[in-house]
Order: structure tokens, then sequence, then C-alpha cells
């Protein structure tokens, strides 16, 4: 099993992962990292664990839009108007994006 120590929020954590999975997991708490920068950028002070609950409510609103959109495509639904035409292609690549998200989540989860 891999370990890494991934940066976010300027603090450090040691995470476990899939062995081949190590700059996925780096790549992902990157992302993670920008959020909370963003959340910082708006001012306020939040500690540690609100600024981590907070970006991960924006990654989740994320993921909610991106099975919905995943959903309509699925279904043949027309898009929202301004919306991009449906991609079978990629609702299929967000169909993994999110399936991957999921279990790395379920090893975030774990004791």
């Amino acid at each position: 099993m891999g370990q890494v120590t991934v940066r976010v929020g300027g603090y450090t954590h040691p995470v476990s992962c899939e062995d081949g999975q190590e700059a996925h997991l780096i790549a992902l708490a990157a992302e993670v990292d920008r959020r909370v920068s963003s959340i910082r950028a708006m001012g306020g002070q939040f500690g540690e664990s609100r600024l981590l609950l907070l970006a991960s409510l924006l990654l989740a609103d994320e993921i909610h839009d991106l099975r919905v959109e995943l959903s309509r495509a699925k279904s043949a639904q027309p898009a929202p108007a301004g919306a991009a035409a449906a991609d079978p292609v990629l609702a299929e690549r967000l169909s993994r994006l999110a399936e991957r998200i999921e279990g790395i989540a379920a090893t975030l989860d774990a004791p």
C-alpha cells in the first residue's frame, strides 16, 4: 500500500492509497488545497476543520452538478439552455471520475 504526505491549507496529512495511485492522490489534494485557498481569499477566520468542510461542500456541489449532467446525458434529456450538447464520451468519463472519487473518499473514511 502506498503512502503519501499531502499538504492542504498549510497542514500536512499522511494518507494511504493503492500502489501506483500516489501521484493521483497528490493531484486530488492539490485540488482540495485550491478550494481551501479560494475560501481563505474570501476573508474571515476559519480553522482547519471548517476550511476542509467548506472545501468538501464545494467539491460535493460540483460532483452533484456533474451527476445531474451525466443523468441527463444517459437519459438523452436535452441539456438546459446555454449548456453544451450532451456528449456520450464525456458522460462516460464523468461516470468513471465519479466512481474514482467515491473510491478515494471511501479509503479516506476508513479508520
